[in-house]
């Protein structure tokens, strides 16, 4: 979640100890960068399991910011919240963490949010949400959201990483909305687990999943997503139409990543099984289809291996059987994860 700042998981991991049935693979020191042939840590990053367990690692740590401040934007839809995002990207100047919502994921966390206390604050939040629709002339099915994280040493580094997003924000008709709905955004993701389990009790069955993919394809990626996903349900009979949602959740100098959210109803499906698997790589092969990627920190596993080809190419997986096989011959370690033996 703040990767802009401090890197992602690769990026965090400095040392790390894999036991294999061949020996243990360790690099021998923890110099800041070493030309000694292929990394051996890219081999054990992403491989899902296959080569062996992981019994030690050494990870990078940052002391924990003076100052830490939520924000949160609107904008009038979601090309100009995109096209925000990526001139943030490109200018350098995303904070700790950024993400924007669509409109499907902004009203879901508007309803979700718990009733008011006090008359007063009851009247302030009426008074914005009138000035926003009518005075601004935002439209409710179209608005989105993007929630703020900045971190800092001080008050005036945090003020002045607020002053250059809201700048970029301005030119593309965004609007402040405040601390509180920052946290509240932030607050969605790690409810949304919750929510998925408490569906199932009601014939609802929904999951998520990622990609990354270049920013020209950002926002057509989206839509033809969401598309695929409602035209999949319609030709299933599926009874109600599905939730499907998404959000730009990490920024590149070169693209963005993309994750979704989506459930469909399962009541009157002979096999709601086979339909949600047929919703989910319908939705995969038209990320594949954009240049989205396989996965952008989900990983494989069994279920999209079969378009490692693909992704990989057929000697990039026969590379990855070969170290599969160098180090766990007798393929004891994640047994079909990413390909098969």
């Amino acid at each position: 979640m703040r990767k802009n700042k401090y890197g992602n998981m690769e990026d965090i991991v400095r040392r790390v100890k894999v036991v294999t049935p061949l020996g243990t693979i360790e690099k021998g020191c923890l110099a800041p960068r070493q030309s000694t042939g292929p990394d051996v840590h890219h081999f054990v990053l992403g491989s899902e399991g296959t080569l062996g367990v992981i019994t030690e690692a050494v990870l990078r740590v940052t002391k924990k910011p003076n100052v830490t401040v939520y924000g949160s934007m609107i904008f009038p839809d979601f090309a100009s919240g995109v096209a925000f995002m990526h001139e943030v990207a490109m200018r350098g100047a995303a904070p700790v963490s950024i993400r924007l919502v669509d409109n499907m994921q902004f009203q879901f966390g508007q309803a979700l949010k718990p009733e008011v206390d006090g008359v007063g604050k009851a009247l302030v939040d009426k008074v914005k949400k009138w000035y926003v629709l009518n005075r601004l002339g935002f439209k409710a099915d179209s608005m989105v959201a993007a929630t703020l994280l900045y971190e800092g040493d001080s008050k005036a580094v945090v003020h002045e990483q607020e002053r250059k997003v809201a700048a970029i924000g301005v030119k593309y008709g965004g609007v402040n909305a405040g601390e509180e709905n920052g946290v509240r955004g932030y607050f969605l993701t790690y409810m949304i687990a919750y929510l998925r389990d408490f569906g199932l009790g009601y014939s609802f069955i929904g999951d998520s999943f990622e990609t990354s993919v270049p920013w020209n394809n950002v926002a057509v990626l989206c839509n033809n997503v969401k598309d695929k996903i409602n035209q999949i349900c319609l030709s299933n009979a599926v009874s109600a139409p599905p939730f499907v949602s998404c959000r730009v959740t990490q920024l590149y100098d070169t693209g963005a990543a993309v994750y979704f959210y989506f459930g469909i109803m399962s009541h009157g499906l002979k096999d709601p099984l086979d339909v949600f698997q047929q919703v989910e790589d319908g939705a995969r092969e038209e990320i594949l289809a954009l240049g989205g990627a396989l996965s952008h920190h989900h990983g494989v596993g069994k279920l999209r291996k079969r378009w490692m080809k693909g992704t990989v190419s057929d000697a990039g997986v026969a590379m990855m059987r070969a170290a599969k096989l160098a180090v766990d011959p007798t393929n004891v370690f994640a047994n079909g994860n990413l390909f098969d033996i």
